[in-house]
């Protein structure tokens, strides 16, 4: 049976979605060798096409150019789901994008999201996902770009919402948030390619069906999350989106990969 390097987080909603495909649980004509890793990091690795299958910031679609497609199946996006601001104190958004600020990378949707938003920033300052909140509130940084479970537990830092970005986009566009998507190394067969987004779509339905199934593996790579931000998180990035992008979707990454 056919392997193929499969690059996705180990953030719950991942863990939750590809469960099933990861451990065979659907039937597929090949198999996946999985390699977690941050999102940023899976888009930086995409510039040497390393992964057959790979997930990817939308934000980071135009750099990778024609070496992957995208798939319908597997995509992280939807209403609600934008990322954060936040800063240590109620300050307006121009005041606190001014100062020295800590991204989660510059080929993140969320960097993406905030060049449009606030084209004019100050010293940007880029830190895995999952250090920025500590950093602001410590002050190493004057402000945060904050996503995944990290806007469930902000305020557990003491820190205070600047603006949600997805809400700005929403408000822009009439569009879904469009965060990252599952692609295709470009020199895989078109067949190949099809059979892999029937498979992602099999066990994202399956997640969806048996919810409990992949919960230790959910749980193995939550980075000492509790249940219920495991719970909110899923609930929050995996959605009728994530079975099939949609026509509004496919909209709304056109959009942000051409703003």
């Amino acid at each position: 049976m056919r392997e193929l390097t499969f690059g996705y987080s180990p953030c719950p909603n991942d863990t939750f979605a590809f469960h099933a495909l990861t451990f065979g649980h659907i039937e597929a004509s090949f198999r996946v060798k999985p390699v977690l890793l941050d999102i940023e990091e899976l888009n930086r690795r995409a510039h040497s096409g390393e992964f057959d299958l790979t997930k990817l910031s939308v934000g980071a679609f135009a750099a990778v150019g024609s070496r992957y497609s995208l798939l319908r199946s597997g995509a992280a996006l939807g209403h609600g789901v934008g990322p954060l601001v936040v800063a240590r104190s109620d300050v307006p958004f121009d005041v606190a994008v001014r100062g020295r600020l800590a991204i989660p990378g510059r080929d993140t949707t969320a960097f993406r999201l905030l060049r449009l938003a606030a084209p004019a920033l100050g010293e940007v300052v880029e830190l895995r996902y999952d250090r920025i909140l500590r950093a602001v509130a410590d002050g190493e940084v004057d402000a945060g770009l904050i996503i995944h479970e990290s806007r469930f537990t902000y305020a557990d830092h003491g820190l205070t919402k600047v603006i949600d970005l997805g809400e700005w986009w929403e408000r822009a566009t009439q569009l879904p948030v469009p965060l990252a998507g599952i692609c295709a190394r470009g020199d895989l067969e078109a067949s190949v390619r099809g059979e892999v987004e029937r498979a992602i779509r099999a066990s994202v339905q399956f997640a969806f069906d048996h919810p409990d199934a992949s919960r230790a593996y959910v749980q193995a790579h939550a980075q000492e999350m509790s249940d219920a931000v495991c719970a909110q998180h899923i609930a929050l990035y995996v959605n009728e989106h994530s079975l099939d992008i949609g026509d509004d979707g496919l909209a709304a990454i056109n959009r942000l990969v051409n703003a």
